[in-house]
């Protein structure tokens, strides 16, 4: 998947979000069905079947952020996070 830059002002950006919030979708979502109905040569592009996600795309949108976020943050797999034993049978500590 591609990722595109685009610049709105600060009140349209708001709007996006309250609309966005109202479809339970993103902002992404909302500019990704747009782009989509117009490439498809969609002349209603701006209506709303052109910017909702299907449940399936929002699955999947949600599953790939989490996928994200995990690998971001290194899978809560790094040795240097973990507890050293020590510290896990410390039974002084726990008193």
């Amino acid at each position: 998947m591609r990722n595109i830059t685009v610049a709105v002002d600060e009140e349209t950006h708001r709007l996006a979000r309250i609309r966005a919030a109202e479809l339970d979708t993103s902002v992404s979502a909302l500019v990704r069905g747009y782009l989509r109905g117009l490439a498809r040569g969609d002349r209603a592009a701006t209506g709303a079947k052109a910017i909702q996600e299907t449940e399936a795309e929002r699955r999947k949108r949600l599953l790939g952020e989490a996928i994200d976020d995990i690998t971001g943050n290194g899978g809560g797999l790094r040795v240097g996070a973990n507890t050293p034993r020590e510290a896990l049978y410390d039974r002084s500590a726990l008193r």
